[in-house]
């Protein structure tokens, strides 16, 4: 065994990309949740969201994405947004981003903290693979890392993807780039000086 040092300032995950080319058997489980189709929402308003449900577990590559180059991405007909709601309040996302022909990649798929636990994981990642299993989908992929949350693999793998491959990712921490709270994923040692100023936007 043998360890690699990280600088403080970075942070270093392990990355699995998984696929399915298959759906599941299971039905989706009943949820007090539901999903509403997000059209051509604002920069801003997609930020807010992704924010809300990603911030925990250290996300920021959209928050740092010039506005025209995010919205090229959420805009393309062939990516598909959907806001979680609970009785009318924001509790997750999912996008599904259909480019490549005949595959269906879970670009980002996650509820808020506070619901974490209760089971509704179970619901959305059933109610995600239903709607990314269409005419012309012969495969389904998606990718965690170490950083996300400790059951997303477990669930993953629970409905039938299998893993294909792994991966280092190593990145600045954004929170110490101001892109993030300082205090917003306490599970992840924070070392190094908060840059104060606003983030940089990636063009």
């Amino acid at each position: 065994m043998s360890y690699g040092p990280v600088a403080d300032g970075r942070l270093a995950a392990v990355v699995t990309f998984l696929e399915t080319r298959q759906p599941p058997s299971e039905a989706v489980p009943p949820s007090a949740l539901t999903l509403r189709r997000m059209q051509r929402p604002s920069a801003d308003e997609y930020r807010s969201l992704f924010r809300l449900v990603g911030a925990r577990w250290l996300w920021f590559s959209r928050l740092i994405m010039a506005d025209a180059k995010l919205e090229a991405i959420i805009h393309d007909p062939r990516v598909e947004l959907f806001a979680v709601e609970d009785r009318g309040s924001p509790a997750g996302m999912v996008e599904l981003d259909l480019r490549q022909a005949g595959e269906c990649e879970l670009a980002f798929i996650g509820l808020v903290p506070e619901l974490a636990g209760k089971g509704h994981g179970r619901w959305l990642l059933a109610e995600t693979l239903r709607l990314a299993w269409r005419n012309g989908v012969e495969r389904v992929h998606v990718h965690t890392c170490t950083l996300d949350h400790p059951a997303a693999l477990g669930a993953y793998r629970r409905v039938g993807f299998v893993a294909y491959e792994r991966a280092i990712e190593r990145f600045p921490d954004p929170r110490l780039l101001g892109i993030l709270p300082a205090d917003c994923a306490p599970q992840v040692p924070l070392l190094g000086t908060v840059t104060s100023g606003s983030a940089a936007v990636a063009t």
